[in-house]
């Protein structure tokens, strides 16, 4: 049997993940009187071992363009109010070392951990109750929301969802926030894993399977979009950062399209050396226009399957175009990704129509909001994801009242 609760919080917060810390902390700095309930052992698990345990905690082009919505322009108010810069302010205020790597990525210098200990001292700051290891069996919701949970029953004027998505289920991701917007009407973008290995089937994961263990800079591309960073070749197909990248503009059926030597073109190299050593071998040539020496068994998997393999002096304009072609214009089709079971996150979520791009509320269930990675906004690799959790955390955390008597 239920117990009565005490005096209904402002807000109860379910979620302690970057996004649910950002929010308390700033409603609680506001004065309101804040729960924020999680149910791990622990807060902030995922920011622990994001970035190699460095947290890639944002990056310096945090703009609305490297996100992705079904409504691109609902992140903007949001980003606007609490940019990267901001973030970094506060970074730097708790006396965290920092540095920046390649495509403005920002990772502490330490662990982490130093990231984690500076939104629970915000929270602490703001006299935020964290309570963890509470699983919650059923909400409701008259004059407020009554959340009735293996540690009693609380009750909140406003509640903030900041569950997360379905991304590695073994950190403890579960489809709790999307199940509870069903519960209050709202709709959802179907949800599917982003930022994810891609794998193959058939002949294309043998030949991809001899390749295991090569890493090259490369021009993935899916329609429109391309990512140029590095690929990974893996036992079951291919990942790496320009892979991650392109997974989630990918859909099943779909193919990609790898440029494994985006700095070179190609012919112009081939007609060159063919001038310059006829007697070299096709082989020989591209090889030595590749810096990673595993990576020249790429080259000779794709001779063979494209074109036999010949003296330079022998070679066609034909035979140039097909090599050039397959060395630029790599065309794969995977069969799948690895799923949410190696999955950075996820996309689709809450429909953004389903809510207040400045408050991040519910516009039909007053009081009801939903923030972070359970919305339908989804960034690209390298902190943005960690920077929407700042920037709509921030916003829902600044929108809550406190209740009046």
């Amino acid at each position: 049997m239920s117990h009565q609760p005490s005096r209904p919080y402002d807000a109860i917060i379910i979620g302690a993940g970057a996004a649910g810390l950002m929010c308390a902390a700033i409603a609680g700095k506001r004065g309101l009187r804040i729960l924020l309930l999680d149910h791990a052992e622990k807060a902030g698990k995922k920011i622990l071992i994001s970035g190699g345990g460095r947290c890639n905690f944002t990056n310096h082009f945090a703009g609305p363009e490297h996100f992705i919505s079904t409504n691109p322009h609902f992140c903007k108010s949001a980003l606007a109010r609490f940019s990267s810069a901001d973030f970094l302010d506060l970074v730097e205020a708790h006396g965290i070392a920092w540095h920046e790597r390649e495509h403005g990525q920002l990772f502490c210098d330490n662990s982490a951990r130093d990231i984690l200990d500076m939104l629970i001292t915000q929270c602490r700051a703001g006299d935020v109750t964290i309570q963890t290891q509470t699983s919650i069996d059923k909400i409701d919701h008259a004059q407020a929301f009554n959340i009735h949970t293996n540690r009693g029953l609380f009750s909140g004027r406003q509640l903030v969802i900041a569950s997360g998505g379905l991304s590695i289920p073994k950190m403890g991701a579960t489809p709790f926030g999307l199940k509870l917007a069903e519960q209050f009407g709202l709709r959802i973008i179907t949800p599917r894993a982003g930022l994810v290995p891609l794998t193959f089937t058939g002949e294309e994961k043998s030949a991809l399977h001899e390749l295991a263990g090569i890493s090259l800079d490369v021009r993935a591309s899916c329609g429109t979009y391309s990512f140029k960073e590095a690929m990974l070749f893996t036992h079951r197909g291919l990942s790496g950062p320009a892979i991650l990248q392109i997974s989630s503009y990918w859909q099943p059926g779909e193919s990609i399209t790898i440029d494994l030597l985006p700095e070179l073109n190609i012919e112009d190299e081939l007609k060159a050396c063919q001038s310059q050593r006829p007697q070299a071998q096709l082989s020989t040539a591209l090889s030595s226009l590749i810096s990673q020496p595993l990576a020249k068994r790429l080259v000779r998997l794709l001779c063979n399957s494209v074109i036999t393999d010949m003296k330079l002096e022998q070679l066609r304009s034909t035979d140039i175009d097909k090599t050039s072609n397959a060395l630029h214009h790599w065309h794969l089709k995977p069969a799948a990704s690895e799923g949410y079971r190696t999955a950075e996150v996820t996309l689709g979520g809450i429909d953004t129509n389903e809510l207040s791009s400045t408050t991040m509320g519910a516009k039909r269930v007053a009081g009801l909001h939903f923030i972070g990675e359970v919305v339908d906004v989804t960034g690209h690799l390298g902190g943005f994801n960690f920077q929407w959790a700042w920037s709509s955390g921030h916003a829902c955390g600044s929108a809550l009242q406190p209740f009046q008597q």
